[in-house]
């Protein structure tokens, strides 16, 4: 189980959900690093990290389906990303985005993490890598 602070909605009852946009994951590393932060640096590797993480109903990572909207790194060394997911009505949302964060806490550098699942815009195949296209049969 990740440590720290979350908040988050069950994606499937809707009504229940004020803002479906709004499943975030918040939490401290377990090891947080003094600064200065080298932002680029911590910045490519949750892009790598992120790499590593594969949708379980599609042989492709999540970074290449182009579900990883934004990677922020901030002053203070936190990593804040936003992503979505190919459908809203998804499964394993919630194991997706535990993943994400889970990788985010445990880079090199990062002080924290905090993962937004979000919908606007919403996810299309023009977003894969051709690396994900190629792998997928999308040409």
């Amino acid at each position: 189980m990740l440590e720290g602070t979350y908040r988050s909605l069950d994606l499937l009852d809707t009504e229940a959900q004020t803002d479906p946009t709004e499943y975030v994951l918040e939490g401290d590393s377990p090891t947080p690093a003094s600064g200065p932060y080298d932002r680029a640096a911590i910045e490519e590797a949750a892009r790598e990290a992120l790499r590593h993480v594969y949708d379980p109903e599609i042989p492709a990572n999540i970074y290449d389906l182009g579900l990883i909207y934004e990677i922020v790194v901030t002053e203070q060394g936190r990593v804040q990303v936003k992503m979505t997911l190919t459908a809203p009505a998804c499964p394993m949302a919630g194991w997706l985005v535990q993943q994400v964060q889970a990788k985010l806490l445990a880079l090199p550098g990062a002080t924290g993490a905090r993962t937004e699942l979000v919908w606007d815009p919403p996810w299309t195949p023009a977003r894969m890598s051709e690396a994900a296209r190629l792998e997928l049969g999308f040409y």
